[in-house]
């Protein structure tokens, strides 16, 4: 028997209004996707949120805690050797832990960038593997990177509980 579907149905949220300047639009662009994907995660149901609905294993909650490491590879230096161990989180890790951890990375990540007055200049953190993309490269990746994942969130969602929108 096909599980029923809540059809909660968000209204979508229009992309942002930014400043005008590069550093604006750039970071209002990345703040909209890390809020969109935030909350298509937040309050999904276990096990549901991390069981896979599609063949190559990827999961919801895998999802934003594959995210988590990504913002502190490239704001903060911290380096990751398994890449394909981030798409799963933890057993004892629930979504208000996955959620919590990807915020208060978000918001180290938005620190380091709030010191950052130059698009072209390195990030300003520790290089252990080599030199730091530039800013503007950083934040690109990070839009792309996050708004990949989050068309994914969106899908993986609607089949989990049928919720969708922003």
């Amino acid at each position: 028997m096909p599980t029923p579907f809540r059809r909660d149905r968000r209204s979508d949220s229009p992309p942002p209004r930014t400043g005008t300047s590069e550093m604006e639009v750039l970071r209002g662009f990345l703040d909209y996707l890390r809020s969109s994907i935030a909350a298509k995660v937040d309050g999904a149901p276990e096990p549901e949120v991390r069981t896979a609905k599609v063949p190559s294993g990827t999961n919801l909650l895998g999802l934003l805690h594959h995210l988590t490491f990504v913002e502190s590879a490239t704001f903060l230096g911290e380096q990751v050797r398994d890449w394909p161990s981030t798409f799963h989180a933890a057993a004892g890790d629930d979504v208000d832990d996955v959620v919590a951890r990807y915020r208060r990375t978000v918001a180290r990540a938005n620190e380091v960038l709030d010191g950052c007055a130059d698009l072209g200049a390195p990030v300003p953190r520790p290089r252990p593997a080599g030199p730091a993309p530039s800013v503007r490269w950083a934040l690109t990746h990070m839009i792309e990177e996050t708004g990949r994942h989050a068309g994914h969130a969106d899908i993986l969602r609607e089949l989990i509980d049928g919720a969708t929108g922003r």
